[in-house]
């Protein structure tokens, strides 16, 4: 007889039923070895598959988020979509805490808006404008000063862009994203964006084996553009509508929130979509 597993996918960021950032959910994978954990997440073909385990550290779950180019310490939509599950399955209310490898993430929800506080970022020098601006296959004047790599609990590279029209014109490469854009952990995390007053416009792009991808709507990417405006001198309590993923079909909506203490919150609207079961041998 085969294992029975139970799943759900839902969408993350999301306005409608099929918009946002997919997202499959394994509601239980305590009995499941370490090569199922990446062979379902290859199944799925998603940015990012999350297995729940029983809590082990006083959360409501313990995490584990898995893309197809290996195992992620944190994620942002995957813990804003596990939440949503994870309410479901423990009857855990609408304030609890996540256990993922980052140690544990506090989330809440308004409704299906659920919001992540994120940990206190790390940052690091980028490669110059012109080394960026080859990478992006663009001219160096489409960027702005202030490209930055910040750590919220992904590494990532942050580059401001000079307006909406010069983010739309990038074509980055494989080449270029594994050459210039890839963190410390090997892995290619490039994060463009435009800023004009409360609104932001962005673009994420990372690297599957050979192939250039881009996210709909990147949550750790919001996250650590929480953190580089509070390097570059923001002050006080602020939020910001973020749209993502106008190059993908897939146009999600995040909340950026910095409060009076300085915490950088992230959020957005989880819509389940399918639930089904996966057989194992």
């Amino acid at each position: 007889m085969p294992r029975r597993v139970d799943f759900q996918v839902v969408n993350v960021f999301a306005e409608t039923r099929f918009g946002g950032n997919q997202l499959a959910v394994i509601e239980d994978a305590s009995k499941l070895t370490e090569s199922e954990l990446m062979a379902i997440c290859q199944q799925f073909n998603l940015s990012e598959t999350t297995f729940i385990y029983p809590a082990r550290s006083g959360g409501a779950a313990k995490v584990r988020i898995m893309s197809p180019d290996g195992e992620m310490q944190f994620a942002g939509h995957p813990t804003l979509g596990t939440a949503w599950v994870v309410r479901g399955l423990k009857k855990a209310g609408e304030s609890f805490s996540l256990e993922l490898n980052v140690g544990p993430i506090s989330v809440r929800a308004e409704g299906d808006v659920w919001e992540l506080k994120a940990n206190k970022a790390t940052s690091r020098e980028a490669p110059s404008n012109a080394s960026l601006s080859q990478m992006l296959k663009t001219n160096e004047a489409a960027l702005l000063p202030g490209a930055r790599w910040m750590n919220s609990g992904t590494e990532q590279l942050l580059i401001p862009m000079r307006d909406t029209q010069a983010l739309a014109a990038v074509r980055p490469d494989v080449e270029g994203l594994r050459v210039y854009g890839s963190n410390k952990d090997g892995r290619a995390n490039v994060s463009l964006f435009v800023v004009h007053g409360s609104s932001v416009t962005s673009r994420y792009f990372w690297v599957n084996h050979s192939e250039v991808r881009e996210d709909p709507g990147t949550g750790s990417a919001c996250a650590n553009l929480g953190a580089w405006m509070l390097e570059r001198g923001h002050k006080g309590a602020a939020t910001w509508r973020v749209e993502q993923g106008h190059a993908t079909g897939r146009v999600t909506h995040l909340r950026l929130r910095i409060d009076a203490e300085h915490s950088v919150y992230v959020a957005g609207r989880v819509i389940p979509v399918m639930k089904g079961v996966l057989e194992l041998d």
